[in-house]
């Protein structure tokens, strides 16, 4: 039974009551018997005060029950964190509080549910942008090229260990400071800022920048790139340094390569072609002028033979395309023979030619050919760069302990001056103080350096005193 049925019932008590006591008031009064009026109106307020107290006290209990009810139902959808409707069973005098009630949780329902489903696609969406993230770190990280990232207000967001190597600073305790603050390269800085200025005349752009570190200048390539936001605002930059030291060292390798190459060619050629026009115009007139301009154009020839000789076998070994005929070989049977042929030459000097060879049973894996053409170079230049009238030892030697073969030809020469050591094996390379006692076109000791070193994995060296001679040596593995 609802709380407005009970209290309709009981105002229908409470008038039947009142009722009742002023029919029994009128019956007494007509029998003759006397009621004190106010006796009959204290009864009929007694029993209307019972009647309202009894009639709050039920309505109070029903509304009382009503409120725990609807308290009990907010409070576990507080604790669960799901809204539902709140349902009061037998009590219309709420329906004023429960149906807005109602209303309102049934809209923060649709809400929630709305705000949830949200929530998870901003969920998913934040897993794939730090996977993306990480998987552009790693990309990053893995780049040998240095490579820094700034945000529009020149902070550091992002950079490589090369990066780290290079400027000197580290990224744990660098992010998000002012990148004038963490490097130390000024102009570096500059060519950062301008890109994030100049954005808009261009996205992206490529110059060349030296860096000093420990002394050592190296270039690079700096190749600058803005990152723009969705409304294609600058946000940032990215700059990614290539080190072209090495790609800049090579072109001018090649570049005199080629110079050097040009020179040496034209200089025999012209002697050629010098004496080829001198006989065509007849000024031999003589057979003996004729056999003296033949054996210059022989001699020259010979030279150009041996300049493109060297050349081509310095550019196979080089590029790993040279033939190699490795097998047992007795390095003091090679020597000799080189001494044999090279004993004419040292006689019309009148140099003494000394020999120290160990015993022939002592052999190298290597090419015959080539180490005869290396062993031949250094006797050849010992006889070049030695007046006449001095001394040349030639010596094979084995050292067991170390389980080597070592030739060395020792010379009583001009010397090589200190400063000219470091470079005398490079390619075109002469020293200029000996320039004048003997031609030749700084191509030899180069392909002796590649046949001892590069091909057979061996050892030269040289020691010199201007003045006082020279020792080249070079030594190779014995087989056992």
């Amino acid at each position: 039974m609802t709380t407005a049925k009970r209290l309709g019932l009981t105002t229908i008590a409470l008038v039947l009551m009142g009722a009742s006591a002023a029919y029994y008031a009128t019956t007494m009064a007509m029998k003759g018997h006397g009621v004190l009026s106010s006796s009959l109106n204290y009864l009929v307020l007694a029993l209307i005060a019972a009647l309202t107290i009894l009639m709050l006290l039920v309505f109070w209990r029903s509304m009382h029950r009503a409120m725990a009810e609807v308290s009990r139902q907010i409070g576990d959808m507080a604790r669960t964190g799901e809204v539902g409707m709140v349902m009061v069973r037998g009590n219309n005098e709420l329906n004023e509080v429960t149906v807005p009630l109602n209303k309102l949780l049934t809209n923060t329902q649709e809400e929630l549910d709305t705000l949830r489903s949200e929530k998870r696609e901003l969920q998913i969406q934040s897993r794939i942008a730090s996977a993306e993230k990480h998987h552009t770190e790693a990309i990053i990280f893995s780049i040998s090229d240095a490579v820094i990232v700034t945000n529009r207000f020149d902070e550091l967001v992002l950079a490589n260990e090369a990066a780290e190597e290079l400027l000197g600073f580290k990224l744990n305790t660098s992010l998000r400071k002012n990148i004038d603050r963490i490097f130390s390269d000024g102009s570096l800085v500059r060519l950062i800022r301008e890109t994030r200025n100049h954005s808009r005349s261009s996205r992206r752009k490529i110059v060349e920048h030296s860096i000093d570190k420990n002394g050592d200048s190296k270039t690079f390539t700096v190749t600058l790139s803005c990152v723009t936001a969705s409304n294609d605002e600058v946000s940032g930059v990215v700059a990614v340094l290539h080190d072209i030291t090495r790609e800049k060292e090579i072109a001018r390798t090649k570049t005199d390569f080629v110079s050097n190459v040009s020179h040496e060619l034209k200089t025999p050629l012209a002697s050629i072609k010098a004496y080829i026009e001198m006989l065509i115009d007849g000024e031999a007139e003589d057979e003996q002028t004729k056999r003296d301009f033949y054996e210059i154009i022989s001699g020259e020839t010979d030279r150009l033979h041996r300049l493109i000789e060297n050349i081509l076998n310095i550019s196979r070994i080089e590029s790993g395309v040279v033939k190699v005929v490795r097998e047992p070989v007795s390095l003091t049977s090679v020597v000799k023979r080189v001494l044999n042929v090279a004993a004419p030459q040292a006689k019309l000097k009148d140099l003494e030619l000394e020999e120290r060879l160990a015993p022939v049973f002592y052999q190298v894996e290597a090419d015959q050919d080539m180490i005869y053409q290396a062993a031949m170079n250094l006797v050849s230049n010992a006889i070049k760069y030695t007046p006449n009238g001095g001394k040349i030892i030639v010596e094979v030697s084995v050292d067991e302990k170390r389980g080597v073969a070592v030739c060395s030809v020792a010379d009583s020469g001009a010397g090589i001056p200190e400063a000219d050591l470091p470079h005398i094996f490079e390619k075109f390379y002469r020293v200029n103080a000996n320039k004048k006692l003997a031609k030749g076109t700084g191509l030899g000791l180069t392909l002796v350096k590649h046949i001892v070193e590069s091909v057979h994995n061996g050892e030269l060296s040289v020691t010199s005193e201007e003045g006082q001679g020279s020792t080249f040596s070079f030594e190779l593995p014995v087989l056992s």
